[in-house]
């Protein structure tokens, strides 16, 4: 996500991106976001959705997690156009 952020960035795009990446095989860094934190987050990305012209989904390897996958429906029904970095 760093990498597409970057090259995003350089190209002169605006970039309203995730500021925390929890991920599920990441246990130790979980531990430390609470129930409440990820609720929040979770609300945080859908607004940041809403600012968002499009949506880029970084998926190595075609992987889309269940957060990201209810953030893709939420993009889709609000009509933003979206793209993968990877095959789905």
């Amino acid at each position: 996500m760093h990498a597409a952020n970057r090259d995003l960035t350089f190209a002169g795009v605006i970039v309203v991106a995730p500021g925390v990446f929890p991920r599920a095989e990441d246990h130790e860094a979980n531990e430390s976001i609470t129930n409440e934190q990820k609720t929040a987050l979770g609300a945080l990305h859908l607004r940041k959705i809403d600012l968002a012209d499009r949506v880029l989904v970084v998926n190595p390897g075609g992987y889309i997690g269940e957060s990201t996958s209810r953030e893709i429906a939420y993009a889709r029904a609000t009509g933003k156009p979206i793209s993968f970095t990877d095959p789905v």
